[in-house]
C-alpha cells in the first residue's frame, strides 16, 4: 500500500520504518527539520508540509495533540477534499475520545474512511513492531488497513464507534501516568532512606512491586537530566490532562491521576518539559 505517515517523532518514525520494512511505500511528514533528516538518513522520503506528500491510499496520523489533529484535518478538508474520497485515515495519536470523534466525522463527511487506533508500548516496542493497537471503527475499514496496522504491532478490535480506542487509551494512560510517578517517588524514598537506588531497583523490579514502567523508566531515572528522550514530560502533561478531562466528563473520581498530573506540571514549570518523562523524579529533589 501507499502510506503517508504524519508525525515522525520519537515513536512516529520507528512506526513508519516498520511499515516501510513490511514492504509498503511510505512517505513521512513532520514540521521539524531534524525529524525529517532522521527519516531521510534511514532511507525514507520525508517532507515538512502536508501539501508536499505524494498521493496515498492510507494516512497514518501520529501528531502530538488534539489541536494539531484539528489543524491537520482542517487543512486536508479545505485544501485537498478530492483526495479524501475513499482514503483511509488511521488516527494513532493520543488525543482523547472527543477529539477523534469530532475530527473523524469531519473526515468521513469529506469521504474518507477513518480508524481510531491509538497505541501502547512506547518507543521500545515501536522499534520492534510489537506495539498493542486499540483499533476501533467500522470492521471493514479496520480490515482494509490491517496490513499496515500489523506491520506495527498486534491489533485489538476494541469497538465499532470512533473514540472507543481512545477511551481505552485513556485508561491505559491513567495507569502509565500514575506508575511513572509512583516509580519516581519510590526511588526517591530509597535515596532518602540512605540506600543506593541503583542497587534497590534490580531487587524490587522483578517482585510483586514491579511494573513495566518501573523497569523501563527506572534506569533512566537514575541517570542525569540529559538522558535520551523517548517520551517527553510535556507528553504526559498532555496525556494525564486528557485523562483528567475524560474523567470529569463521565463523573469518575481519579485522585491518584490528579496527583500524577500535578507532578508532570511541576516538572514542566521547572523547565523540564522537553526532557524525558523519567525526569519527573527531579520534582522530589
Amino acid at each position: 500500500m501507499k502510506v503517508n505517515v504524519i508525525g515522525l517523532g520519537a515513536i512516529g518514525l520507528p512506526m513508519a520504518l516498520q511499515i516501510h520494512r513490511a514492504g509498503h511505500t511510505v512517505a513521512g511528514m513532520d514540521v521539524m527539520e531534524a525529524a525529517c533528516e532522521k527519516a531521510a538518513a534511514q532511507g525514507m522520503t520525508a517532507v515538512n508540509r502536508v501539501s508536499d506528500l505524494p498521493a496515498s491510499e492510507t494516512v497514518v496520523v501520529m501528531v502530538a495533540t488534539p489541536e494539531q489533529l484539528a489543524r491537520l484535518v482542517e487543512e486536508a478538508v479545505e485544501t485537498a477534499p478530492a483526495g479524501l474520497a475513499g482514503q483511509h485515515w488511521i488516527i494513532m495519536s493520543t488525543v482523547g475520545p472527543c477529539s477523534v470523534r469530532e475530527q473523524g466525522e469531519r473526515l468521513r463527511s469529506a469521504g474518507a474512511r477513518v480508524v481510531d487506533a491509538p497505541v501502547t508500548g512506547g518507543v521500545a516496542r515501536a522499534r520492534t513492531g510489537e506495539l498493542v493497537i486499540f483499533a476501533a471503527g467500522n470492521a471493514a475499514d479496520i480490515e482494509a488497513v490491517r496490513p499496515v496496522l500489523e506491520a506495527m504491532g498486534a491489533v485489538r478490535h476494541t469497538g465499532a464507534m470512533l473514540g472507543d480506542g481512545q477511551a481505552i487509551k485513556v485508561v491505559n494512560q491513567h495507569l502509565c501516568s500514575v506508575h511513572i510517578v509512583a516509580a519516581a517517588e519510590a526511588l526517591s524514598l530509597a535515596r532518602s532512606l540512605g540506600l543506593d537506588p541503583a542497587q534497590v531497583l534490580p531487587l524490587i523490579e522483578k517482585g510483586a512491586a514491579g511494573s513495566w514502567m518501573l523497569s523501563d523508566r527506572g534506569p533512566r531515572m537514575l541517570q542525569g537530566t540529559d538522558v535520551e528522550v523517548t517520551s517527553a514530560i510535556n507528553i504526559f502533561v498532555k496525556d494525564s490532562g486528557l485523562v483528567a478531562d475524560a474523567a470529569r466528563g463521565c463523573g469518575a473520581q481519579v485522585p491518584l491521576l490528579d496527583i500524577a498530573h500535578a507532578r508532570y506540571c511541576q516538572a514542566a514549570d521547572a523547565g523540564l518539559g522537553a526532557h524525558d518523562d523519567s525526569r519527573v523524579i527531579e520534582t522530589w529533589q
